[in-house]
């Protein structure tokens, strides 16, 4: 009898230290995702940096890089090939903090990207005039995790994939650290526009970045690795080597937020 009484008394403080523990492991998820906004701010002061009519500011492989019908149209094919990954270049202004917003489409047979911070290259090692390298806001026309539109990826450096789409990451001590996971395959399949168009917003502060898709923030990195960080550079768009593909874009607006 006093056994019973005994575990009947226990039995309620255990749930109540179970359930304090749940309401507190929340309360951290909450408070994790309580300091990253869920969406880019508010539009304001962006300058357009891409006119709509031609490349004026921008420097690319002009084999490979037009202007149709208002957007900007890269492509290769099996008779104008990529010699190597090649960029086309904005001319007038550096990422080092600072705010682009602009849309995007491609198609599925190779993928694309958004160079931001990144370095002209100019020397032998380059493989034609317009390599660059550096942080990339990976472009594809893919649905599936992990090789989707909006990880970051380190193009011409040696950490690959950097910070991948739905983490809220850090790298330090030579490894990324994965803070927080907040967007599955599901909810992103939801957001992709496959086929159409995109919408990007990129915003750099400091070492901290974030990646916006649609609307909504896809990823959310700081990079606190002294030797490997990024601050500045430039800004450019991308066509892969490889199998032939062709990417667009259009309404490329900027902001300093220096």
């Amino acid at each position: 009898m006093t056994k019973l009484l005994f575990a009947n008394t226990l039995a309620p403080n255990k749930l109540t230290t179970i359930a304090f523990c749940l309401a507190l492991t929340l309360a951290s998820v909450v408070s994790v995702r309580a300091e990253s906004p869920v969406t880019p701010p508010a539009e304001s002061g962006l300058t357009s940096i891409f006119n709509g009519k031609d490349l004026t500011g921008w420097s690319g492989d002009d084999r490979l890089w037009s202007v149709r019908d208002g957007v900007i149209h890269g492509e290769t094919t099996p008779e104008n090939k990529a010699n190597g990954n090649t960029f086309l270049i904005w001319e007038d202004g550096n990422t080092k903090n600072f705010e682009v917003r602009l849309s995007f489409r491609c198609n599925a047979t190779n993928n694309s990207g958004i160079q931001y911070r990144s370095k002209h290259i100019t020397d032998k090692s380059a493989r034609n005039e317009w390599v660059v390298r550096g942080y990339q806001h990976e472009l594809r026309n893919e649905m599936n995790f992990p090789n989707i539109a909006g990880f970051i990826y380190d193009e011409g450096g040696r950490r690959g994939r950097i910070c991948m789409v739905g983490e809220k990451a850090a790298w330090k001590d030579g490894k990324k650290q994965v803070l927080e996971n907040f967007m599955d395959e599901a909810e992103f399949q939801k957001l992709f526009q496959l086929d159409g168009w995109n919408e990007v917003v990129i915003i750099g502060k400091g070492n901290h970045i974030q990646h916006f898709l649609n609307g909504k923030l896809i990823l959310d990195f700081t990079d606190e690795q002294p030797e490997l960080k990024l601050l500045d550079g430039k800004l450019a768009l991308q066509l892969h080597a490889g199998k032939p593909m062709w990417a667009e874009f259009k309404d490329i607006r900027f902001k300093s937020l220096d």
